[in-house]
C-alpha cells in the first residue's frame, strides 16, 4: 500500500521547508504504527523520517492534538519526543510528519535513565489539573476541563465520561454505576494532595521506544496535568516496564507512602477505556477493582 501521489507531494514540501533544502521521496516503507493509524517509514535524499495518516473525517483533530502532546512534552527537555516537523490535511487524509528515530538495544542504565528522567518531565506543573483543550486517548475523546482539585478533576474528567460511555454499551450495569458513586466520596481521603505534574497520559509499553543511544523516547502521548501516580500506575497495568524504572524514579523524587495501594484506583481510568474499546474482560478488571474499595 503506498501514499497518494498528493500527499507525497505535500510531505515533501514540508520537508524541504523544514530543512531549507530540497528533499524527494524516494520510498514510503509501511511500518508498525499501532491499530489506529497507517505509518510509514520515509526514505529521502536527506535521510529518514515518519509519517503516521488517516482519514480526515475518521478522528477530528486526531494528529493535531497528539503534536500539540509532543511538543509539550518536549518543551520541558526532560525527556526525548519525536520532532514534529508538520501536521495537517491533505484532500481526505490527515498525517503527523515526525522525526525518524532509530531504535537501539537496551543497555543497563536505560531503566535508570526513564525513571530520572520521568520524574523530570512530572516536575512541570500547571496552575491546575486538565489542560486548556481536549484530546484523545486511543481513539476516544479525552476530557481536561481543568480543575484546581485533583479528585474532582478525576471524578468528573476521567470517571464519569467513561462510565457513562461504558453504561451506555451495556459493558457496565447499574450496580457498578452505583459502586462508582460510593468511590467517588472516597477518593479526597485516599489520595495525598499534590500539585498538577504534566503527565505523558498513557505510558503503556508500546509508547516508549530505546533510541540508538540508550536513550528513553516516548511516543502516542495523551497529555494532561495530573497526579503522577497516574503515569507510574499504567506503565505496570501492561507489563513491559523493567522495576528498576521505579526505583530510579523514587531516587529522583520520591513517592508518597500508599502508592502501590492506589494503583488500582489510578487503572480504573484506563481500565475503563479499554472496557468502551474492547469489552468484556476489562470490566470484570473494573468491577473487581470497585468491590475492592466499595
Amino acid at each position: 500500500m503506498s501514499l497518494p501521489g498528493s500527499l507525497v507531494e505535500c510531505l515533501a514540501k514540508h520537508l524541504s521547508d523544514h530543512l531549507a533544502r530540497p528533499v524527494d521521496i524516494e520510498q514510503e516503507v509501511p511500518v508498525g504504527g499501532g491499530s489506529i493509524n497507517d505509518a510509514y517509514r520515509l526514505e529521502t535524499n536527506e535521510g529518514r523520517y515518519f509519517v503516521k495518516v488517516n482519514r480526515a473525517d475518521r478522528y477530528p483533530s486526531f494528529f493535531a492534538a497528539e503534536a500539540d502532546g509532543l511538543r509539550r512534552l518536549g518543551s520541558t527537555s526532560a525527556i526525548r519526543v519525536p520532532d514534529v516537523i508538520a501536521v495537517g490535511e491533505d484532500h481526505d487524509d490527515s498525517y503527523l510528519l515526525l522525526e525518524w528515530v532509530a531504535s537501539g538495544p537496551r543497555t543497563p542504565a536505560f531503566w535508570e535513565a526513564f525513571g530520572r528522567s520521568l520524574a523530570a518531565l512530572h516536575r512541570h506543573g500547571a496552575p491546575s489539573f486538565g489542560l486548556d483543550q481536549d484530546n484523545y486517548i486511543g481513539t476516544l475523546r479525552q476530557v481536561n476541563t481543568q480543575h484546581a482539585v485533583w479528585t474532582e478533576f478525576y471524578v468528573q474528567c476521567r470517571l464519569e465520561p467513561m462510565v457513562a460511555k461504558a453504561r451506555d454499551r451495556k459493558r457496565l450495569g447499574g450496580g457498578d454505576v452505583l459502586r462508582f458513586e460510593r468511590l467517588y466520596s472516597q477518593l479526597d481521603a485516599l489520595f495525598p494532595k499534590e500539585a498538577p505534574a504534566l503527565l505523558h497520559g498513557d505510558l503503556w509499553s508500546g509508547n516508549f521506544m530505546c533510541d540508538a543511544e540508550a536513550r528513553p523516547v516516548l511516543v502516542d502521548p495523551a497529555v494532561y496535568y495530573g497526579h503522577r501516580e497516574m503515569d507510574i500506575a499504567m506503565s505496570g497495568l501492561f507489563g513491559g516496564f523493567d522495576r528498576e524504572l521505579i526505583t530510579a524514579y523514587n531516587a529522583a523524587w520520591p513517592l508518597e507512602t500508599g502508592w502501590e495501594e492506589r494503583v488500582d484506583l489510578c487503572n480504573l481510568y484506563p481500565l475503563l477505556v479499554h472496557t468502551n474499546l474492547f469489552g468484556d474482560s476489562y470490566a470484570q478488571q473494573v468491577q473487581a477493582i470497585l468491590r475492592r474499595f466499595t
